[in-house]
């Protein structure tokens, strides 16, 4: 009876555990919290921030008066982190993080980064903590946004924009990397070694950001032997293109048609067709 007495106890007090350490009952918040993570370059950019709705309300001249320093969103300060140096509308930005905050105004916003971070709402906002202050010209939406939205789009290797987004108003903030110059030199370190992992990731590098066309090509060539295919004709076609060997251009597109319809390879018989489309015309 002893032993039965004690079994419930044990189980009685497990059960008061149970309950104690049971999740507390919780209310959403009317303005949700959202991170995004953008790579960008060798790093990357995160935003956290609170998503508040319009619900009927005057956004911008409204309920954010224009002139006044707004938080960005609802709740806490945006923050915007940064994990390598940036260029932010033309301004280094150096990595680290930031408190987001704009002054919206009928014709034109300020946009700021700031230093204090973990800040609630504009409340405790000093501007001598200021890192960076510049403008931006808002953008009218004919399509109504009725939640506000932070994204980023036209993301490359060296750039990005950012976009806010509310009600009728966006603004639009540039971003472009400030590691050109490492990943150049990171690509070099790499082609040191066994080049067949890296040909394709380097040449498009290349390519793409108006580098060496000659080194470029000479990757190219030299992966067109070590794995034939349209894909590196593709690029060797692409190459001299842009160097202005038209003739060579179609005849390498030629053979990487050739060598895709071999492999039944559909999307390189289009990307090479292209190539010589554009060097027709």
């Amino acid at each position: 009876m002893k032993k039965l007495s004690l079994s419930i106890i044990i189980l009685l007090i497990a059960g008061i555990g149970l309950k104690t350490n049971a999740q507390a009952p919780r209310i959403p918040e009317a303005s949700s919290t959202q991170t995004i993570i953008q790579d960008f370059g060798l790093g990357k950019i995160t935003i956290t921030y609170s998503r508040p709705n319009v619900k009927g309300r005057m956004i911008f001249g409204g309920i954010n008066p224009y002139g006044q320093v707004w938080r960005t969103g609802a709740n806490a300060a945006t923050t915007i982190n940064f994990t390598e140096n940036v260029i932010v509308e033309g301004h280094n930005v150096p990595a680290g993080t930031y408190s987001l905050f704009t002054i919206p105004e009928k014709d034109e916003w300020t946009v700021i980064l700031n230093k204090t971070v973990k800040q609630w709402g504009a409340y405790s906002y000093k501007e001598a903590d200021d890192f960076l202050r510049f403008k931006v010209k808002p953008v009218n939406l004919d399509e109504k946004r009725e939640t506000f939205t932070v994204q980023f789009t036209n993301a490359t290797t060296k750039s990005a924009d950012l976009h806010l987004v509310w009600d009728h108003t966006a603004i639009i903030v540039h971003l472009e990397t400030d590691d050109d110059a490492q990943i150049t030199a990171n690509i070099d370190e790499l082609m040191k070694g066994d080049r067949k992992l890296y040909y394709f990731n380097a040449i498009q590098y290349y390519y793409e950001n108006n580098k060496d066309m000659n080194k470029a090509l000479g990757w190219a060539l030299e992966a067109e032997k070590v794995d034939p295919g349209p894909w590196y004709k593709l690029w060797e076609a692409r190459i001299r293109l842009k160097m202005g060997d038209k003739d060579a251009a179609i005849a390498a597109a030629r053979e990487g048609i050739r060598l895709a319809k071999a492999s039944n390879d559909d999307e390189y018989v289009r990307l090479n067709q292209a190539v010589i489309d554009q060097a027709g015309n």
